[in-house]
């Protein structure tokens, strides 16, 4: 799949919790809304993680922290729809950049 792939079926979900947000609150979630939402799962993801290095109990084990992950990327991707960022472009950059900056601090050192 490609991020292109990945971002119509997480638009598609997006579309989903907004139809069923707005039949059952009779509002969707703004943006501010939405990035409040990941953050939790952000937290949640955090508290996985320290379960699988063993620092805490958290139920669901590996396949919690997968679910996790995925829907981290579901909200990552959402976002990016919503903030109209071309989020393939944006990897591309970060990463070329960021590989050139380590190159060379590697060579430096």
């Amino acid at each position: 799949m490609t991020i292109n792939d990945l971002t119509a079926r997480a638009m598609r979900v997006h579309a989903l919790y907004d139809e069923l947000n707005h039949r059952q609150r009779g509002r969707t979630w703004n943006r501010e809304e939405f990035v409040l939402g990941f953050m939790g799962d952000v937290g949640d993801l955090a508290k996985l993680t320290m379960a699988a290095e063993g620092a805490r109990d958290m139920p669901g084990g590996r396949a919690a922290l997968g679910h996790e992950l995925a829907d981290c990327l579901w909200s990552v991707l959402v976002l990016a729809r919503l903030y109209d960022v071309d989020l393939d472009a944006e990897f591309e950059q970060m990463t070329a950049k960021l590989a050139a900056s380590l190159t060379d601090r590697l060579r430096e050192g």
